[in-house]
């Protein structure tokens, strides 16, 4: 693949109506299920989007499966297989997908978590890795990241005989990260490019709308700290929950860029990047820092900002964002495949 640094806008249309408020709900969801005490109301969470076992049938061209890690930490994975054969013979690209929440919601198996891993696999043609990991606020700083990286080692080290091998190309590995998620996705990166692995290629890394902090506040954190679904106080609220005690937003964990941040130039696996960014989401401005500092690291890195993206709009499947992100998905996976022919 020939190395690229790109920055790109995409204008379209206003947010609907309906989606308008369906994210005010969401932020009035969010709010009423964290409290003051740093503790998270589940049973809210889990009555309003519940979860669903795996379906071995062809739904939406897609089947699924689950496979246990450790009982013990509840690490499991979903697995979405395509059912389409694609159309030409080489076997389809394996995403692992970290799914978003402020580190503190989400679940592989959540309703809606198992509709957009099950819609990544059939729009890229890819088998989705979804890695249920812990969440906080029992389970803090590094145990996300820890899980994460598992789930990349176990695929590694499966079996001979298991059949997923004979289902997915594992020398073309992607990690796709939403929100939350891409923060873990970037963490995950840098261990996988230290970390010798046997059968596991990790080529790409696609950050939808990266979970960033800092102490000291952007521009746009100023500006949009109020835009729901994720506010400036909610952001907080998740990194103190995360982080360890003691320990601020410039922590390297939530500061990737910041004084305590890990400089990546020196680690010559660091896979392929494309920072997917919302031009209304208050962290644009440490998005286009992770950009501009990857680039600055010698990375093969683009952004693509769609400027009236809210934080989230990748949920909204009937937006034009969405089809266009899923087209910048598409492409940047294909540049692997058309390398490869």
């Amino acid at each position: 693949m020939q190395p690229f640094s790109v920055s790109s806008e995409i204008s379209t249309s206003q947010l609907p109506w309906k989606h308008r408020l369906t994210l005010r709900f969401a932020a009035l969801l969010f709010n009423a299920s964290i409290r003051s005490d740093l503790t998270v109301n589940r049973r809210l969470l889990n009555f309003l989007d519940p979860k669903i076992p795996p379906n071995p049938n062809s739904i939406h061209a897609v089947s699924s499966s689950d496979l246990t890690i450790d009982a013990s930490r509840d690490l499991f994975l979903r697995i979405f297989t395509p059912t389409v054969a694609a159309t030409d013979s080489l076997l389809p690209p394996v995403i692992f997908y970290f799914h978003g929440g402020g580190f503190a919601f989400g679940s592989a198996a959540a309703t809606s978590m198992d509709m957009a891993a099950r819609r990544f696999s059939k729009e890229l043609g890819a088998v989705v890795i979804s890695v249920n990991y812990r969440l906080s606020p029992q389970f803090r700083f590094p145990c996300q990241y820890d899980d994460g990286f598992d789930a990349v080692k176990f695929i590694d080290e499966m079996d001979d005989e298991d059949p997923l091998l004979g289902r997915a190309d594992l020398s073309r590995c992607f990690i796709l990260g939403e929100s939350a998620g891409g923060n873990l996705g970037h963490h995950v990166a840098v261990r996988a490019s230290e970390y010798a692995f046997k059968r596991v290629k990790v080529i790409g890394f696609i950050a939808s709308q990266p979970f960033f902090g800092g102490e000291e506040r952007t521009e746009s954190e100023i500006r949009l700290c109020n835009q729901p679904p994720l506010t400036l106080k909610l952001a907080d609220w998740f990194w103190k929950a995360f982080l360890p005690a003691g320990e601020d937003r410039d922590h390297a964990a939530a500061n990737v860029n910041g004084p305590n941040g890990r400089d990546v130039s020196g680690l010559r696996n660091f896979p392929a990047t494309i920072i997917l960014a919302g031009g209304l989401d208050f962290l644009i401005d440490r998005q286009r820092r992770y950009y501009e500092e990857l680039k600055r690291m010698g990375k093969d890195v683009k952004l693509v900002v769609f400027t009236n993206g809210v934080h989230g709009f990748f949920s909204f499947e009937d937006l034009p964002e969405y089809s266009l992100m899923i087209k910048e998905m598409r492409d940047f996976i294909g540049m692997f495949h058309r390398n490869i022919l």
